[in-house]
Parts: C-alpha cells; sequence; structure tokens
C-alpha cells in the first residue's frame, strides 16, 4: 500500500514499528519524557496526542486522548490540529511525535494551542532537528521535503503525510525564535533538546528494514548519548516544550 495518506496503512505501520525492537524501544523512550511533562501539569484538563497514527501511546500513558487528522484504526477521535474540537482551557497536555513538519499551517496550531491549553498546561513536541548528521540524511536521503530555506512557516500539501518541511521545528524555534515569541507571548519555550542523533535513522524508521540487531540497541544508544554530551548539534531529532503563561516571559530555558 504505496498512498502515504491512506489510512489503511495503519495496520502495516503497527507491524512494523511493533516488529523492530529498537524502535520499539525509542517510541516508549518519548512516551516516557510525555509522561515526565505531563506530571508537570495542572490537575485539570485533558490529555490529548496529536498524529497518533498507530502509535502505542496509550500503553505508557494511558489516559491520553489519541486523536489523527487520518481515520486510523484505534485512534479515539479524528482531529485537525489547526482547528480542535475542544473547548478554550480545556486541556492541560499536548503531544505529538514527528508530526509538526506535517502541518501546513503551524500558526494555527499554535493558536490552538494557546486557546486551549490551561494556564499552567503544556505541549511536548519531539520531531526532527536541522543538526550536523539530521541536515545530510533530511538533504539527500530522506523521502519527505526539507526546506530550511523557506521564508515561511506555511506550505503548500497534497495530503497530512506527504505533505512536510523537515526543518520546520527549527525555523520556528531556532530561526525564527523572536517571531514566535511576539506572535505567541503566552507560550514559553521552555526548551529546545536535541536528541537521538543515529538510532532513528540506522533503525530504519517505519520502513520495513533495519540496520540495527536488537543486541546491538544498547550500544547505539550510548553513541547517540556520547554524541550528545560531545555537542547538541549531532541531534537528528528534538524535545520542544512549551507551557502557557499569564505573562509575556516567553524565553527558552
Amino acid at each position: 500500500m504505496d498512498d502515504l495518506n491512506d489510512p489503511r496503512r495503519a495496520g502495516e505501520i503497527r507491524q512494523v514499528l511493533l516488529g523492530k525492537y529498537g524502535l520499539c524501544c525509542l517510541y516508549q523512550e518519548i512516551y516516557a519524557r510525555y509522561k515526565a511533562c505531563l506530571d508537570r501539569t495542572p490537575g485539570r484538563g485533558l490529555a490529548v496526542e496529536l498524529g497518533s497514527g498507530a502509535g502505542f501511546v496509550k500503553l505508557v500513558v494511558p489516559e491520553v486522548v489519541t486523536t489523527d487528522i487520518l481515520a486510523y484504526t484505534g485512534v479515539d477521535a479524528v482531529v485537525d490540529g489547526t482547528a480542535m474540537p475542544f473547548a478554550n482551557e480545556s486541556i492541560r497536555f499536548v503531544c505529538m511525535w514527528n508530526v509538526l513538519h506535517h502541518i501546513p499551517d503551524a500558526e494555527a496550531l499554535f493558536r490552538e494551542l494557546d486557546r486551549c491549553l490551561v494556564p499552567g498546561g503544556r505541549a511536548m513536541i519531539q520531531d526532527q532537528h536541522v543538526g550536523w548528521i539530521g541536515r545530510w540524511v533530511l538533504r539527500y536521503i530522506h523521502h519527505e521535503p526539507f526546506r530550511p530555506e523557506a521564508a515561511q512557516w506555511a506550505f503548500a500539501t497534497d495530503g497530512p503525510l506527504s505533505g512536510a518541511n523537515g526543518a520546520l521545528s527549527w525555523i520556528v524555534f531556532q530561526r525564527d525564535l523572536k517571531r514566535f515569541q511576539k506572535l505567541f507571548p503566552r507560550l514559553r519555550l521552555n526548551h529546545y533538546r536535541p536528541h537521538t542523533p543515529l538510532r532513528f535513522w540506522l533503525a530504519g524508521g517505519l520502513k520495513k528494514w533495519s540496520l540495527i540487531p536488537s543486541g546491538t540497541w544498547r550500544f547505539v544508544t550510548a553513541l547517540d548519548r556520547l554524541l550528545i554530551h560531545l555537542s547538541p548539534q549531532f541531534g537528528s531529532f528534538v524535545e520542544i516544550e512549551l507551557e502557557k503563561v499569564e505573562n509575556d516571559s516567553g524565553n527558552p530555558a
């Protein structure tokens, strides 16, 4: 099934994800980071994942409402992150993994986060990072569009998954950070932390192949951590935490 935007791919994607030891471990790490962030939010409101796809977040964070813009089997609701069907200040936590760079109107997403999050609520965005390794992979190997030179955050798209700009997180929260802070003063950037230089790529992502046998996963994990210790710019992915505040102190930690 070749159409990236076909929700019937859910079973195929889930089979690949669960069939790769290393990829499952990486997803569990991401979900554990979700849980740690959720634990720092107020007690009232929903916890919502955007772009859940064929993931298994509920095994780690059972209270999360899973959503996707595509009608994947198993998600709790079909939701467009740029026009969410939730009331004002009704969400305490929003999370997404490899989703932001597929959203063709990032400003609309951030407006919705600003509207829907309760004061003190947080969003955790795990996405691609334009680091020393990621820049090369995204430009020359990865199948998705990659436009770090794009003047605007928005881009034309022919589908929720086929449309993308792999540099979007870096553009918004590094190159254009002052613009983000001006537009969304109540969404404070708590941190922007690159991570995972090699593991996702060597595991083949959601492709059927992998270059990491299960017995070598700990070694590759140690190598990833060593590279990040040497420089965060080795990171191919990034963890972004936003917090809704009452003032305009949108400064990165």
